[in-house]
């Protein structure tokens, strides 16, 4: 079983390496294919990726949504693993995701750490371990077969925000979702350069209004009027 692992970036030159050397660490070269689909980066991000062996495309739509569609574009393998720049998945998590396919699943997500001792993010992470929809997310690695994705169909590339909870739902309901109970190690960084409470309050403010039907436009300026939020980010 081949694992296309696809990561949208846009200049993650300070994290991109550890990234790829710990996802070449944890699976053989011969079972996946890491992809980097950057957003037109304008730090070291390509070189570095190139330097490392993988494939690094510059993808012609800018967001996370259209550089995992231009990633699936490039990619050969029987499983689509889309992850964040600054995502960790576990060092079994390859074993893993062959058990899930062998038990008749066909897409999931791992549950959540975070690279810091936060208590208050310790608790976060502990909610991930129910398999509910609410607590699911693209910084946790999500993964489908190429088959669920050809009838679920790709990330809508309108989206800027909110992209990886709209995929999620969709092959909630038409696949068969396993959540492993193994964690991705999950980049703290957004809550380190706000608290905890003002990230925990933005997320529920765009949760609302995801759900009344705001506009994409609406969302993304109100989430970055809500945090301080890095320059890099989408």
């Amino acid at each position: 079983m081949v694992i296309s692992i696809i990561i949208p970036t846009y200049n993650e030159a300070l994290i991109i390496e550890n990234t790829i050397l710990h996802l070449q660490k944890i699976i053989p070269p011969s079972n996946c294919e890491i992809i980097i689909s950057d957003g037109g980066s304008t730090d070291d991000t390509l070189q570095i990726t190139e330097k490392l062996g993988v494939v690094a495309v510059l993808s012609p739509v800018k967001g996370r949504a259209g550089q995992m569609n231009f990633g699936v574009q490039m990619a050969s393998g029987e499983v689509y693993f889309f992850l964040h720049a600054d995502s960790l998945p576990p060092a079994d998590c390859y074993i893993s995701l062959q058990k899930a396919f062998a038990q008749g699943y066909n897409c999931g997500s791992f549950r959540t750490k975070f690279d810091s001792d936060s208590f208050l993010l310790k608790v976060n992470a502990f909610f991930t371990r129910f398999n509910y929809l609410f607590f699911r997310g693209g910084d946790q690695g999500i993964f489908v077969t190429k088959a669920l994705w050809e009838r679920v169909g790709s990330y809508k590339e309108q989206m800027f925000i909110m992209e990886d909870y709209d995929f999620i739902a969709r092959i909630w309901e038409q696949g068969k979702f396993k959540l492993i109970p193994k964690a991705t190690m999950v980049s703290a960084r957004k809550y380190t350069d706000n608290t905890w409470l003002t990230v925990q309050l933005a997320n529920l403010k765009i949760v609302r209004m995801y759900k009344k039907g705001a506009s994409q436009t609406d969302m993304v300026t109100t989430y970055k009027h809500l945090l301080n939020y890095r320059k890099n980010a989408f």
